[in-house]
């Protein structure tokens, strides 16, 4: 049985991903078409169930959780890793109530702790995560909200940070951030959801046993970094929760949907998040 999955073109996913799409770790008699695409694209294909196993910002999980199950491994989720709010030398962080500003996505977790962290919904304009930068280095938004490898690159466009959301979230709940999960479409039968998630679980132990032989198909699809953002971006981004959350990370996972919910920013839903 072939099963379309699809994640993003970063660092982490690759890592995450390659011993489970080479056959290095078997789900069973399951074999996976991959898709790679930028994270808001993901979220949006999952609008239409585009994809049976997919990469998600947890802000979109929390729109689509009638159609897609939260997985509990393969997880972007941890401390000291959250998005930042930067802009040009200057600029007045007061004023970000009052501007546009240049998000990567509208259904990205970005977003939504954006628009927790300023306590209503920014003026928020989407563009592909990696044209933010050079767009308030070049005066066209006076913020920008950066995630992925910007998070390290950013001085080198001039740019200052204005805030951490991930240190606002944490400051706020003594919780690690949850950024982005995999999903499973609700309508694949339990137990191959099941199988699915271990094996993922158990690509992400390979990754980990065995660095050396996802580093190749890690640069194919990160051809503009250095090998040593790449690497900061992996040891940012995957760690013991991408092999299982665990409780600590479902306590974080429940309680951005809890507020985003109160805020109004997500719908509330009585759909159990897992299978």
């Amino acid at each position: 049985m072939n099963r379309t999955i699809a994640y993003s073109t970063c660092p982490n996913d690759t890592f995450i991903f390659h011993a489970l799409i080479h056959g290095l770790v078997k789900a069973g008699d399951l074999t996976f078409e991959p898709h790679l695409h930028d994270v808001e694209a993901l979220n949006t294909f999952a609008l239409a169930r585009e994809f049976d196993i997919t990469k998600l910002s947890f802000a979109a999980i929390g729109h689509l959780r009638d159609r897609y199950a939260l997985l509990r491994s393969g997880a972007a989720l941890g401390r000291g890793c959250g998005p930042l709010i930067v802009a040009r030398p200057g600029f007045d962080p007061k004023r970000l109530k009052e501007v546009p500003i240049a998000v990567p996505g509208l259904m990205t977790t970005a977003h939504l702790l954006l628009g927790l962290y300023l306590g209503k919904a920014p003026q928020a304009v989407p563009m592909v995560f990696d044209t933010i930068m050079p767009k308030v280095a070049a005066g066209e938004f006076e913020a920008g909200l950066i995630i992925h490898e910007s998070r390290f690159t950013y001085p080198e466009q001039g740019l200052t940070c204005v805030d951490d959301l991930g240190a606002f979230w944490e400051r706020e709940t003594g919780l690690p951030i949850p950024l982005g999960g995999i999903a499973a479409a609700r309508d694949l039968p339990a137990d191959e959801i099941h199988r699915i998630d271990a094996a993922i679980s158990q690509s992400v132990k390979h990754a980990f046993a065995h660095p050396e032989a996802s580093r190749d198909y890690i640069r194919s699809h990160a051809v503009e970094l250095s090998d040593e953002v790449t690497q900061s971006h992996i040891n940012l981004y995957v760690n013991d929760f991408s092999i299982d959350l665990g409780d600590e990370g479902i306590a974080a996972v429940e309680a951005l949907m809890d507020r985003a919910v109160k805020r109004g920013l997500i719908p509330p839903s009585d759909v159990p998040l897992f299978v």
